[in-house]
């Protein structure tokens, strides 16, 4: 019978991985590295990732730990906290640059982008079942499009990383909650 797998190890070698990402980014990232530095064996990370990108992608999920999404039972409070969670993560420089590296290399590399696309799909879907909550509550429109609202809300925020470099203050993200949910109201 096999041991049972060492959760010690896991948060070990995601510490070093996330470490490792936010000072080298995707293109500097060596799953080698990331085992060295938790100071286990090469043999331990390629049994629990067997490749570099597997890593990368259990690194990144953990990120959203710093952005969850909460619910109190007002919607633009809900929203408002999500969204200034995300935008001061993004300030970050190394977060910032990870985050654009990783949407180019996901584009460039179609297994990362497969890998990728499920992490954004469980934070929009998590977002659009706070907005279908806030509907029923009657906070927003019957017609409000969950998937619409969150496009609204997180587009911008990653425009401005992406392409025209303009802050994300927590002033913006405010903005972009009470502009969207006016819409939709």
């Amino acid at each position: 019978m096999a041991r049972p797998r060492d959760t010690a190890v896991d948060a070990k070698v995601l510490e070093a991985a996330r470490v490792l990402l936010r000072e080298r980014g995707y293109a500097g990232f060596a799953l080698d590295e990331a085992a060295a530095r938790a100071e286990v064996a090469r043999t331990t990370v390629y049994r629990r990732w067997p490749s570099k990108d597997h890593l990368v992608v259990a690194a990144f999920a953990t990120m959203f730990e710093t952005a969850p999404i909460r619910e109190t039972g007002d919607v633009r409070t809900d929203l408002t906290g999500t969204l200034t969670a995300i935008a001061a993560g993004l300030r970050l420089p190394a977060t910032r640059a990870l985050v654009a590296e990783l949407i180019a290399a996901g584009t460039r590399h179609p297994e990362l982008g497969d890998a990728l696309r499920p992490l954004w799909t469980q934070r929009r879907t998590a977002a659009a079942e706070l907005i279908d909550r806030a509907v029923a509550r009657g906070e927003l429109a019957a017609d409000a499009d969950p998937a619409l609202i969150i496009d609204q809300l997180v587009g911008p925020l990653y425009y401005r990383v992406l392409i025209s470099g303009d802050p994300i203050d927590d002033c913006f993200a405010r903005a972009l909650v009470d502009t969207t949910l006016a819409r939709h109201r």
